[in-house]
């Protein structure tokens, strides 16, 4: 069995029918890109995956236990969602940082905040202890991330490559199951990228299960052990990184790579 099974997810929006029956399986340690057009559903598909959309049909099953059967779960209590969310973290496009917090407080907080959870319900957790624990490894994400220096600092004050950074060091911080990342490069001017997707990299390394939406297809080609091709909804096809690019079989794929390499003066 596969670590991560998504079968038949559908998904509408009055009557923009965004997910038509999506299935797909990652394996511990692997890394899977999904690339398609914009509105091909790549993001609805990773929101749906994290929580932040209820599917309309289709069941999820995560390392052995089911997390989501549409019609189980059609109307999931707000802290059993959360309880979900924790098994995934989510780097979005945009970083999302706390403009009031520090770059370690960003980092910190959610798990500072589950701690304060788990004493209320078992006193022989020790707050202060948990803490220094938090602090420590929060210290070893920003050595991770090459920011240590930046620790005090403030969104405002980073660039945003380094915003970026900083928001995977506080999706790693909750120690999620699989790392998830929508478009994490396209706010992002061209000298900044590479930082980010160089992070990226150093994290397959740790056999760490990713998901990777993005329109990086140099980056999807490199660092992926599977890519999926989205159009209209549907998984237009799938397979090794080489396959795909290299020999993809669909016209629709076909087609969508050809119009990025006439993008970029190919």
């Amino acid at each position: 069995m596969a670590y991560l099974e998504i079968k038949d997810f559908r998904k509408t929006f009055g009557n923009n029918n965004v997910l038509k029956g999506i299935s797909l399986s990652v394996e511990k340690g692997e890394v899977l890109s999904i690339i398609g057009s914009s509105g091909s559903g790549k993001t609805t598909l990773l929101r749906c995956m994290n929580f932040l959309e209820t599917p309309d049909t289709g069941v999820m099953i995560l390392d052995g236990e089911t997390l989501f059967d549409a019609e189980k779960d059609k109307k999931i209590k707000e802290n059993a969602l959360r309880e979900k969310r924790l098994n995934f973290g989510l780097v979005f496009q945009s970083f999302n940082l706390f403009p009031q917090y520090s770059v370690m407080d960003n980092i910190t907080l959610a798990p500072l905040l589950q701690l304060k959870e788990r004493c209320k319900k078992d006193k022989t957790v020790n707050f202060a202890e948990g803490k220094q624990k938090i602090l420590a490894e929060a210290e070893q994400l920003l050595e991770k991330i090459g920011l240590t220096e930046k620790a005090a600092e403030y969104p405002y004050q980073l660039s945003g490559g380094q915003q970026q950074r900083v928001a995977i060091a506080r999706a790693l911080a909750l120690k999620p199951k699989i790392l998830c990342f929508d478009e994490p490069t396209s706010a992002l001017d061209p000298e900044l990228t590479g930082e980010v997707l160089k992070v990226i990299r150093s994290l397959k390394g740790e056999d760490r299960t990713m998901i990777i939406v993005t329109h990086e297809m140099g980056f999807a080609k490199n660092v992926s052990d599977k890519v999926v091709f989205m159009a209209q909804g549907v998984i237009e096809e799938e397979g090794a990184p080489k396959d795909v690019f290299d020999n993809p079989k669909s016209e629709k794929l076909k087609a969508f790579l050809s119009g990025i390499k006439d993008k970029e003066g190919e």
